[in-house]
């Protein structure tokens, strides 16, 4: 392509070199750059990418997008000064694949808890509702019926536009996209038209990246900040933070609550293992998901589908036949009646709702054990805080490691044990091997009790010191309440 073109919609502060000049491709890793590439020099977390310009120059790059002339010595190649050269990445990825955000609905789903979930449930209802549909999530990304691996929640704008022109070639009329905050902050989004925005809930989460809730927030939000006139922006206001996201959104503004007066309204009448019964806008719906946390995820794909036009009849049935996303409280029964259940919470507030959820529907003589760690070089402060909501709501403990990536998981195990109070140190042991500390708790667990094995979810690997070794929780739950004869 032309470079002029590409640089559609970007504001240039400094420009050294020609802009009528072909270009192969764009690249942001000065590794995989080659002959007539654009190159983005980005400051990351790890490595400036100011410090790679000579070496993709001898690669061959032949354009430079940065925020800092280097000393020009090859007059070859053309030098584009900018204010930010993440948000110009995504402007320019964005015209590189025909701008495909602007050939189907985009609709995006924020918040700390429920993102997956919902964006799911959207994917699937949409496909039940006769459309070719695209899914953006951290579990993983179709293209209608194409499975397409996820490696981050929100990918980076080369690979989010690329996608997003293979659903709008495949014939795609709506996209359903997780949008997490650090997507938000590192300008992964930056150029893409959304037709609507949702958010679920904000509680304790990232504080390793963002530093501070206010900062967290103020992602979150940001994101409802640039969402146009023409989109809408759908908000639990049961939240505290719900109403806060709206506050400068220029989108057509509605809400959703269980508690108070919303556009949209339901009410728990039932809520087991068996699933939810629902008022939904004084419709008596049942729906297979279970826990007071799905009412708001599936109130929310309910809201968003009417926003989309749709009928609430048709959608209320399909959804009632729908089930969740793989790891978000993913539930087995044994011969002997004990219940596993697995579940991607890895948040304190995400494991006292899946625990809170357990307790609402328990008899009351059966013991809740939970299994649990935390991540290592991730945000250490709730760390104990998981550990202290964990034997609130359990019976029995068991503290292990989760992905300790390159930290110590003895550590970790004993900054959670930090949180655990003289009066529950009793119901609480530490097993240092995952594996092991799932499968004791299956060999403490009686018919009827349940277990809870928390962190992990949908993930197949568990990550040591770089390293992703095959790990599934669900698979070594299977292994341990249904044993091979």
């Amino acid at each position: 392509m032309q470079l002029q073109d590409l640089l559609y919609g970007v504001t240039i502060k400094e420009l050294v070199g020609r802009t009528d000049r072909e270009v192969n491709t764009l690249n942001f890793d000065s590794r995989k750059v080659t002959e007539n590439d654009v190159f983005f020099a980005i400051t990351g977390t790890v490595a400036d990418g100011h410090l790679f310009i000579e070496q993709t120059i001898v690669q061959g790059a032949k354009a430079i997008i940065c925020e800092n002339l280097p000393e020009i010595n090859d007059f070859d190649v053309t030098y584009i000064k900018v204010e930010n050269t993440s948000i110009t990445l995504g402007i320019m990825a964005g015209n590189f694949y025909g701008n495909p955000s602007n050939d189907l609905k985009l609709i995006g789903i924020t918040g700390t808890n429920g993102k997956t979930t919902i964006a799911t449930i959207l994917f699937k209802l949409f496909k039940d509702l006769g459309y070719k549909t695209g899914l953006i999530s951290t579990v993983e990304n179709y293209v209608n019926n194409v499975v397409v691996a996820a490696t981050h929640t929100t990918p980076n704008p080369l690979a989010l536009n690329a996608l997003l022109r293979d659903m709008v070639d495949a014939g795609c009329d709506y996209c359903f996209m997780e949008v997490s905050s650090h997507a938000v902050s590192q300008h992964r989004i930056e150029g893409l038209n959304f037709s609507g925005g949702v958010f679920s809930n904000l509680t304790h989460d990232h504080l390793d990246f963002h530093k501070t809730f206010d900062s967290y927030l103020k992602a979150k939000k940001a994101f409802f900040d640039v969402l146009p006139k023409t989109a809408f922006a759908l908000t639990n206001i049961d939240d505290k933070n719900g109403m806060v996201m709206l506050q400068n959104t220029k989108a057509y503004k509605k809400t959703y609550a269980l508690k108070q007066l919303a556009d949209f309204k339901a009410k728990i009448t039932e809520n087991g293992f068996s699933g939810l019964h629902l008022d939904i806008d004084n419709e008596d719906v049942y729906f297979k998901l279970i826990g007071s946390f799905n009412a708001y995820n599936l109130l929310a794909v309910y809201g968003t589908a009417i926003l989309l036009e749709q009928d609430k009849l048709k959608v209320l049935t399909l959804l009632s036949r729908l089930t969740g996303a793989e790891g978000r409280f993913d539930y087995i029964v044994s011969a002997d009646k004990v219940i596993g259940i697995v579940d991607y919470a890895h948040t304190p507030d995400a494991v006292q709702n899946v625990l809170g959820t357990i307790a609402d529907i328990r008899k009351g003589t059966e013991q809740v054990i939970t299994v649990i760690g935390c991540g290592g070089d991730r945000d250490k402060t709730k760390r104990p805080v998981m550990a202290q909501v964990a034997c609130d709501w359990s019976d029995k403990v068991i503290l292990t490691s989760d992905n300790p990536r390159t930290e110590d998981p003895a550590v970790i195990i004993s900054e959670m044990e930090a949180g655990v109070s003289p009066t529950n140190k009793r119901k609480t042991i530490s097993i240092l091997d995952r594996r092991e500390a799932i499968k004791t708790a299956c060999h403490l667990a009686k018919s009827g009790d349940i277990i809870l094995i928390a962190g992990k979810g949908h993930e197949k690997y568990q990550e040591i010191n770089g390293v992703r070794n095959h790990f599934d929780d669900k698979e070594i739950l299977l292994e341990q309440l249904n044993p091979a004869s």
